[in-house]
């Protein structure tokens, strides 16, 4: 019975190798950090994590999961509604709707599940999701689950965003769905322009805020905060596999209502283990020491603002901003893959990305700046960009 599909499969993994479009996973055998070891031995630098705060090896942060490891035990076996919920999930539900300025928070087993879980139960055919067309992959299939009428708008285009947010003034409730930070790009939503826009139209606003929870803002507490409209965002969605630890698990945080409704209809949160108590005392521990101090995000974006000013005065092209995602523009997808298997010889960790990825001509590496990189870090990796660089013709 298989042997059809598996000349099928075949044939579309050859494609994809034969255009230059294969992804392949190279192996750490180290914890995450600024330099990690792959499985060849070799040591090398880190600028591909999401790891922004660089916590995810922090010895403090593993001592926190460890102690509620021997505390709680290794996993709940069920799912929350059944007998799957310790008091210390309750907690972080609660710590993380206050860090992000919200009623009320659920948690998932992933980001991903977030944002799969928040439509379907909260919007049906009567309604209506606006979306950036730039919104992550989660967002896209979360919003395919729902009945609700689908509209996208050009990336960050206001005109646009109110042209659709007028086609849909009969629907019964209208919701914007955008990422906070955007992932691929670094680039911001303008939600003070998108509150405008809801408030005008009497919309919801939903955020994403996987790639800025913990370090964009004064204090960390997302693109809401950086913005001054804490308050008017009614959703947002985040992670703590990013900024908050690296570990694993998601949360929806929102009016107390609709966390209520979520908890009874969210399909990934009814449906999935509950989120394991080791990776819950570790956020708990993250969010206690991001409440007491800004250095880490401090660091972050002095990193940030250096390398950026360094790479562009090299002559890169790279994405216009000043998160730590910074996009350097190859538009090519083979000539993205050889510069960055060129630069892990040198000894720096990247990768090339390309369509599915981005669009196509849009092929980039992205470098991700840690507030664990060190000043030597950021220069080293200067110097193998500036080397493979010139080698490829990128830069004179």
């Amino acid at each position: 019975m298989y042997g059809h599909l598996k000349d099928h499969l075949t044939t579309e993994l050859s494609a994809i190798r034969n255009s230059g479009l294969w992804k392949s996973e190279r192996i750490i055998t180290s914890p995450q950090g600024p330099e990690i070891t792959l499985d060849s031995g070799q040591s090398v630098l880190n600028f591909c994590a999401n790891n922004y705060l660089g916590l995810s090896g922090a010895p403090w942060l593993v001592e926190a999961a460890q102690a509620v490891l021997r505390d709680r035990g290794y996993g709940m076996s069920s799912v929350r509604f059944i007998c799957g919920t310790q008091d210390i999930h309750r907690e972080l539900e609660q710590r993380i709707a206050e860090f992000v300025g919200q009623d009320d928070a659920i948690l998932y087993a992933a980001a991903f599940d977030a944002n799969g879980g928040v439509f379907e139960p909260l919007l049906g055919e009567d309604d209506a999701i606006i979306a950036d067309r730039l919104n992550h992959a989660s967002i896209i299939d979360g919003v395919r689950l729902c009945k609700a009428r689908r509209f996208v708008y050009k990336h960050n285009d206001m005109d646009e965003l109110e042209a659709k947010l007028q086609q849909a003034r009969w629907c019964r409730f209208r919701l914007i769905a955008t990422d906070g930070v955007f992932s691929m790009d670094g680039d911001l939503a303008p939600l003070p322009d998108i509150c405008a826009l809801a408030e005008r139209y009497d919309a919801l606003v939903m955020v994403d805020d996987c790639h800025a929870t913990g370090f964009i803002g004064k204090h960390g507490r997302g693109t809401a905060e950086h913005w001054g409209v804490t308050g008017r965002v009614d959703i947002v969605t985040g992670t703590f596999g990013k900024a908050l630890g690296g570990g694993q698990g998601g949360f929806t945080a929102s009016h107390r209502e609709v966390v209520d409704l979520l908890r009874q209809r969210s399909r990934p949160y009814l449906f999935s283990n509950t989120l394991v108590p080791e990776v819950v005392g570790g956020s708990l521990a993250v969010l206690k020491r991001l409440s007491e101090t800004t250095a880490l995000r401090d660091k972050l974006e002095a990193n940030t603002r250096y390398f950026r000013e360094q790479i562009a005065e090299l002559g890169f092209e790279i994405k216009p901003g000043w998160t730590p995602i910074i996009p350097v523009m190859l538009h090519d997808a083979v000539l993205a893959q050889k510069v960055a298997a060129d630069l892990l010889e040198e000894g720096i960790y990247v990768i090339g990305f390309f369509y599915p990825v981005v669009a196509m001509g849009e092929a980039r590496i992205r470098v991700q700046i840690s507030a664990a990189h060190e000043r030597e870090h950021l220069d080293r990796c200067l110097a193998g960009f500036a080397k493979v660089g010139r080698r490829h013709g990128v830069i004179s």
